[in-house]
This record gives C-alpha cells, structure tokens and sequence, in this order.
C-alpha cells in the first residue's frame, strides 16, 4: 500500500471507532492498528533491535489503554507510536529530535495537505481511484459541507428535509473525519525539516576525534579554568559532607513528628535531593564539556568529580531509606511512590554522569540515554495497576483508611471487595458495586468503555 492508502484506511478506521464514542477501548484499538500497520510498512533495513522493542511496546500499551483508559496509558500509547513511527522512517534519527519533529510538523501539516501532487500518486490517464476521488468524494465533501452551511442559515430549507430521518449528528461526523484525516495524516506523512537532519550529528553520544581545548570564557585561560574546576568542586564535596551529616540527623534522630509535619518536611528534602542532584549533574556537564574531557592536567578534578558524584548517591540511598520507613510507619500512596521513581531516575542520572567523565562521552550521552529511561518509567506507570498494589498494601494494616482508598485511589475496587468479603462487610461491597461511578463505567457503550470494569462483578 501506498501513504494514501494509509491515510484513508486509518481515517475510515477512527471514524467507525470514535463516531458518537467517548475514549475508551477504540483508542487502545486503534493504537494497536497503527503499530501493526507501521510494522508491515516499515523496510527490513530499519527494523532494528529498537524499533521491534518499540513496536512490542506499542501494542502492550495500546493494550494498557484498553484496560485503563487513564493518562499514564494515554501518554505510553502515544509516546509509544510516535517513536515507533520516527525510527520506522530513519533508524539513525536521535530520540531527542522526537518532539522537534512532530511539533513542525503539526503546523505544517495544515499546509501540506492542500498540496495533494506530494501525497496523492501521479498518474497520467485517470483511474479508478482519481474518477472516485473526483466524481464521487470531492462533491460529496461540498454537497455535505454547504448543506450543513444553508440548512444552518434557512429553516424552510431544513425543513425541505425532515421528512429524510438519518439518525446521525452531522457535525459530529465532520469533526470525527476531520480530526482522523489530520491524525493519519500527520503520522503517515510526516517530515523531517533540513535543519533537523543537519542537528542530528550534533547529538551523538562519542566524540568522532579528540578535541582541541579551547577557554570556555575569553577572560579565562585554560589553566584558570582548570584551576576554578577543582577550587569548586573540593569546596562542594566539603559543603556536601556537612549536608549529608545534617540532612541525615534530621531525618534519623530528631523527635518523632505528627504525621502531617512529618509528611510536609520529608517531600521538602526529597525535593532538596533532586533538585541538588540535577544541578550536581549540570555543574559535571560544564566542567567536562568538549576538550576538557581529553585534558591530561585534569586527573585531580576528575577525582573530585567522581567524589561527589558517590556523596550524592549516598544522598539519595538517604533519601530512600528514609521513604522506605515512611511508607512502613503511615502506609503506601502514589506520592510515596513518585519519590522512589524520581530518586531512581536521580540515582541512574548520577551513573550515567560518572560513565560519562569515565569514558569521555558528550554532554548528548546524558540526554540520549536519560530520555530511554524516562520512557521506560512511563511504559512501567501505565502498565501497572498502582491503585490495587497501593489497597492491597494498606489493607494489612490496623490504620486502614477505607474512605481514603474509595475515593482517591484508582482501579482499586478488586481489592475493595476483597477487603469487604474478608471482614464480611456486604453493605460495604454492595455500595462498592452500586456506586454511580461503577455504574456508569459498566454501563458505556463497549468501544466507549474500558477492560478492567468489564471484569468486575455486576452484583
């Protein structure tokens, strides 16, 4: 099949789907449609060991949404088929050029599509597919549009009509093609700009030659500059040591606090960590940037830096450590939980930062690699039901909050009814299983709905 093919197919596709249907299990659908049709168009050459990853990726959160249908699995299915669909055209692309190339393309999507000699296939004689577009599709178009225009602005002209009963909201139908065409659209046939290609050299993770050192400021010298480097980091790794020594006597030793004081002081230093974390890793990039990587004079600051690269992992195993006993004392919820995934991505920054002072890679390397590891942290948020392990958790305890768990947490009515069965609560299960919200979700339409309330009990 050609790009058009494409464009029609899965535009046809998103109309069936979405026609007169909420976000449900037809996004899932369709996502999974689209990774399957990207993998037949896709070239031997640039099936590569990444995009087949990203293609089993795809399907699995398309399949996520299907059951979920909450953001986490809306934000994996679609992070999922944009990088399938990028590496499918170019295998040599870098990730981070993802969100360049689809925000250009989104405004000049609007353009290229009037220009049909780019996207449409050329012939000289007309065939089937050019008499139908042109007999048949284009007056279709205009009829449906200046009808909707002139019964819009005439009752007696509507009214010519209302004996003609089509149960079909017109508007909707428009909106439905509409929205379908510019998505396929935009995915089929995107476009890498010149300049774009151009900046992809610049991303690479290795150095192609040594460079040649080079001040970073006109009124410094490299000596200066070299000089500066390790002046500051043995003044941070200093400073560093009395923060840990504090940092941790407060988290360990001073009076027990309420929980909600407690809860108040403990995301404030996890957010002091990170935030020292981010700029450890900022001051490391600016020190060892293009030729200083290959100074020979620079053997001391580099042993400064990997010092201060461990002292800030000894922070974050603070940190988690005390999260840990957090999470024992007052229980699991998804706060607790984002803490552990952001001191891990900190902890994985911090040993890529020491690889790349190691091995000499360029600044890029950290963004390259980083960008994996935060996709793989979205793939692994919506493929898991983090509202039923947080319920299941807390119902062990003897300070189970049951209001807390029924309406702040997700997807945890499984346990609920666990819970209740177990204390042989049944008022508890049958206003679980006749809340308005179970009702409703039970009762959408198939394609509007989601998997996971479907599998729950009815009575």
């Amino acid at each position: 099949m050609k790009t058009h093919h494409y464009i029609f197919l899965t535009t046809i596709l998103f109309v069936i789907l979405f026609y007169d249907q909420n976000v449900g299990l037809n996004l899932g659908i369709i996502g999974v449609v689209y990774a399957i049709l990207t993998l037949i168009r896709t070239s031997k050459k640039n099936r590569t060991r990444t995009f087949i990853f990203l293609f089993i990726t795809s399907i699995l959160s398309g399949v996520a949404f299907a059951w979920y249908g909450d953001f986490p699995s809306f934000l994996a299915v679609t992070v999922s088929l944009l990088m399938l669909s990028y590496r499918s055209r170019n295998r040599k692309m870098n990730i981070l050029l993802l969100l360049p190339v689809f925000v250009t393309n989104f405004f000049t999507s609007f353009v290229r599509i009037f220009n049909l000699d780019e996207w449409l296939p050329k012939r000289n004689v007309p065939g089937l597919w050019q008499k139908t577009w042109a007999f048949i599709l284009i007056p279709l178009i205009l009829i449906s549009v200046f009808f909707g225009i002139y019964a819009a602005g005439s009752n007696h002209f509507a009214n010519l009509f209302t004996n003609v009963e089509l149960d079909i909201n017109f508007w909707q139908l428009v909106a439905m093609i509409i929205l379908g065409f510019f998505i396929a659209f935009s995915y089929w046939n995107f476009v890498v700009e010149r300049f774009i290609y151009k900046s992809n050299r610049l991303l690479d993770n290795d150095f192609k030659q040594i460079m040649v050192q080079k001040p970073t400021y006109s009124f410094l010298d490299l000596d200066a500059e070299r000089t500066s480097g390790i002046i500051s980091l043995f003044a941070l790794n200093i400073l560093l040591v009395f923060f840990i020594m504090t940092y941790n006597y407060e988290q360990f030793y001073e009076s027990v606090k309420n929980p909600v004081q407690l809860s108040e002081e403990t995301h404030e230093r996890v957010n002091a960590v990170i935030m020292s974390i981010i700029m450890s890793i900022l001051v490391m990039m600016f020190y060892f940037k293009s030729g200083f990587n290959f100074d020979p004079k620079a053997r001391f600051m580099k042993v400064l830096a990997k010092i201060w690269i461990v002292l800030n992992a000894v922070l974050i195993i603070s940190a988690i450590i005390k999260n840990s006993e957090y999470i024992i004392n007052y229980g699991f919820t998804y706060k607790r939980f984002g803490v552990y995934a952001f001191l891990v991505l900190s902890l994985i920054g911090l040993v890529l930062t020491f690889i790349k002072i190691q091995f000499r890679k360029k600044n890029a390397f950290l963004f390259n690699t980083m960008a994996w590891y935060v996709y793989g942290t979205i793939l692994i948020c919506s493929y898991i039901n983090w509202g039923g392990i947080i319920t299941s958790e807390n119902m062990k305890r003897k300070d189970f909050a049951l209001n807390y768990h029924r309406t702040q947490v997700n997807f945890s009515e499984k346990q609920l009814l666990k819970y209740a069965e177990e204390k042989k609560d049944f008022k508890l299960k049958s206003e679980i299983l006749n809340s308005e919200y179970q009702k409703f979700k039970q009762n959408e339409n198939l394609l509007s709905g989601t998997l996971f309330y479907r599998t729950l009990p009815l009575k």
